[in-house]
């Protein structure tokens, strides 16, 4: 399904999230404590500027949209992965494997989650005429 200039952009952002997820499995992967501490720092370089603005965008406008249609439980997931991305993020100033590999898997499945099942519900009730 296209999607709907409202959420196009939203969308688009989701490449740089998915690379930025990538980056940080392959690190983990390899094990190496210098591959992990780079893969850290460029998202803590990157995180407010791509994954925080693209959160705030979606709190302040996508979702009081959503939970004013009733869709609380997307809501509501989508808040919580966003809390826990960030805490995730300030754990890296530290990096360690694990929090780096979560951080990599919960923002791969997070973008999935919004691309299949938020942003199409959102399309479907906000953009009817799509």
């Amino acid at each position: 399904m296209k999607r709907h200039a409202a959420l196009l952009q939203l969308s688009r952002e989701h490449h740089t999230a998915l690379k930025l997820a990538r980056q940080a499995r392959i690190a983990c992967d390899a094990g190496d404590d210098d591959g992990i501490a780079q893969a850290a720092r460029l998202i803590r370089a990157s995180f407010p500027t791509e994954l925080e603005a693209h959160f705030q965008t979606e709190e302040q406008d996508l979702l009081p949209a959503m939970a004013a249609q009733g869709e609380i439980e997307c809501v509501r997931r989508t808040l919580a992965e966003h809390a826990e991305l960030r805490e995730l993020n300030c754990r890296l100033a530290e990096p360690d494997r694990a929090s780096l590999s979560r951080f990599a898997t919960l923002l791969s499945e997070h973008v999935r989650f919004e691309e299949r099942e938020l942003f199409e519900t959102a399309q479907a009730l906000l953009y009817p005429e799509a």
